[in-house]
């Protein structure tokens, strides 16, 4: 026990030390980011009303708005061509110092970020709020907590994942070392999506920079006020820490600055439609640009019938109206076992019912607006072909005080039962608060109802046996899946996210999404130099010997044959014929001597 006794001591006392290092706050600096601009200052500005149809590249402006109250928020200009390439070509410059950055370096560019991101909240929500539509606790749900768990992970794991890892030799190589090294690729650049464009700005760009990259980021033509906004952040924390200017941009525009971007730079990300999709594939093949896509998808949300139903209504409900709907990874498709689909569809219509939807920071409501325009007509289509086909709308949540011309950006939360797969509304990516909700009746009906689609993203399964929820987990096709619980994923950075079939391939985030920004080089080197070096071997040295293919197939059965016998019978073949190689290049020497 004495011998204990100093160790129990020193492990407490370390303990002591570590909590007291704990209390001590760490010395980062704070940065100043105008935002002077984009305050809303109580003043009426004036309705924007914007044209109907896709925006042509024709037009050399973006114009933003407020979706919920249709305010007009300025315009920022659509970059052509050249333009875009000459940003590429800047990033690529300071990414070329940024480089040789110490991890030190990266990790108080992260703690300045973070410790403005707090600070700031109420900011960063407003902005999004008024640039897409969501309420401010959807805002921070989706924009603030996914964004400051992401920099928690890499301050806390990121320089170990991107440290050389070594890997085993084999057998023919136990005189080397062999190891795995992760080195920038250059400038990579990101197409992302409107629905959270503070996070769809900085998850990208914090892996790309903490990984040595640099990064231009091309934002949604219906999220460019908001995420020019968060790229003055972004701006002032690198400048804070010493970085090149340029290393990080932001770029605005429609289709032609995207395709540019994809023709300019060293690795892509894209968050889209599978339709963009494909052609960025196709625009990314002329150049062998590689891609990572994140497509959307039409995740399943199964309910075993011994799933406690008032808990799932609960969470159910938050993952359908999260961001009024518009989720990448959002609940679209729900099955509930037969036994509780009555029970299910009551619970959910409670609450369904007393959700309100408004201009999010005109009033105390629960949902925010629809942040593309006509989106709202095609939710409604859904529903319409959904209800022809036999299905039934059970409860509809209601509206608060919508301005006449803000009509059109708004649907209300809405439950629909008695649906089947041939309506769109189970087939096809809402992208809204529609909850559609199905029977079944055995583990394998939901499985086979929940791979009937042409996306992959997620699914979410309840089971009162969580052996059963893993056990249906398991064979769904999909990247993402939470068992008793809805996109939890996320929140656990230290994860990758992506999906199969329609919903993309790649992934970003976790270990795989922050090696995915770096070039993966395998080294090897010999293990104990200058003292052991690779020689090859007399029989099969050039000119090859006459016995240099039975020494060849005796030195692979002595090193992989399945039987010890018959691995030490060919190595003493092998070294037989070393022996008699030796020998006879000694006579042969000897000779030359007389």
């Amino acid at each position: 026990m004495a011998f204990w006794w100093p160790l129990i001591v020193l492990a407490f006392a370390y303990a002591i030390c570590r909590f007291l290092l704990m209390l001590i706050p760490p010395n980062v600096p704070s940065i100043e980011v105008d935002a002077s601009d984009v305050l809303d200052d109580g003043n009426q500005s004036f309705i924007y009303v914007p044209p109907r149809g896709r925006t042509a590249q024709s037009e050399t402006k973006v114009q933003c708005y407020e979706p919920a109250t249709m305010k007009y928020l300025g315009y920022y200009p659509a970059l052509t061509t050249d333009e875009v390439k000459e940003r590429v070509s800047l990033a690529r410059k300071a990414q070329k110092t940024w480089a040789k950055s110490s991890f030190k370096q990266r990790r108080l560019f992260l703690r300045i970020l973070l410790k403005y991101i707090i600070e700031h909240q109420d900011l960063i929500c407003e902005i999004s709020s008024r640039d897409t539509g969501k309420t401010m606790v959807d805002a921070s749900l989706g924009e603030i907590m996914t964004t400051c768990e992401k920099i928690t992970w890499l301050l806390s794991e990121g320089e170990r994942w991107l440290k050389p890892e070594y890997r085993s030799c084999g057998r023919s190589m136990i005189h080397k070392r062999s190891k795995v090294e992760f080195h920038p690729l250059g400038v990579v650049g990101a197409i992302v999506s409107w629905n959270y464009p503070f996070h769809n700005i900085f998850n990208p760009m914090l892996a790309a920079v903490f990984s040595g990259n640099g990064i231009v980021i091309k934002v949604s033509e219906h999220a460019s006020w908001s995420g020019c906004f968060y790229f003055r952040i972004i701006q002032s924390a690198l400048a804070a820490v010493g970085a090149p200017e340029n290393l990080v941009d932001v770029i605005t525009g429609f289709s032609e600055t995207g395709e540019a971007l994809v023709s300019s730079v060293d690795k892509l990300i894209f968050v889209g439609s599978p339709g963009v999709g494909k052609m960025i594939m196709r625009n990314a093949a002329e150049t062998l640009t590689p891609v990572t896509f994140e497509l959307g998808g039409k995740d399943a949300f199964i309910v075993c019938e011994d799933a406690d139903v008032e808990h799932v209504a609960q969470i159910a409900v938050r993952a359908v109206l999260q961001s009024s709907g518009q989720n990448c990874a959002g609940a679209e498709r729900f099955y509930v076992h037969k036994d509780i689909y009555s029970s299910f569809v009551s619970q959910v219509s409670k609450i369904v019912k007393s959700v309100s939807a408004g201009p999010p920071l005109a009033g105390k409501y629960d949902m925010g607006a629809i942040c593309m325009q006509e989106h709202s007509e095609r939710l409604q289509n859904l529903v319409n072909d959904a209800l022809d086909k036999g299905a039934k709308l059970v409860v509809r949540g209601s509206f608060g005080h919508i301005g006449e011309d803000a009509v059109d950006h708004f649907f209300p939360p809405t439950v629909i039962e008695n649906v089947n797969h041939t309506m769109k509304l189970m087939q096809e990516e809402a992208f809204g608060p529609i909850m559609p909700i199905m029977k079944f009746s055995t583990d394998e009906e939901a499985v086979k109802l929940a791979n009937d689609s042409k996306y992959g993203l997620g699914c979410a399964v309840f089971s009162g046996s969580q052996r059963r929820a893993r056990e249906i987990t398991s064979q769904i096709q999909c990247g993402v899946a939470a068992i008793n619980d809805f996109a939890s994923n996320y929140m656990c950075q230290s994860l990758p996210f992506g999906g199969v079939k329609d919903s993309g391939f790649g992934r970003f985030a976790g270990v795989e999404g922050l090696r995915a920004c770096c070039l993966v080089k395998s080294v090897v080197e010999d293990r104990w130099w200058p003292y052991i070096k690779t020689k090859i071997p007399k029989p099969i040295q050039y000119p090859i010997g006459e016995n240099g293919l039975e020494f060849q197939e005796s030195l692979v059965e002595a090193l992989y044959g399945l039987n010890i016998w018959d691995r030490l019978r060919a190595l003493v073949t092998v070294l037989k014929i070393l022996s008699d190689q030796n020998s006879h290049a000694g006579t042969t020497g000897k000779r030359r001597d007389d």
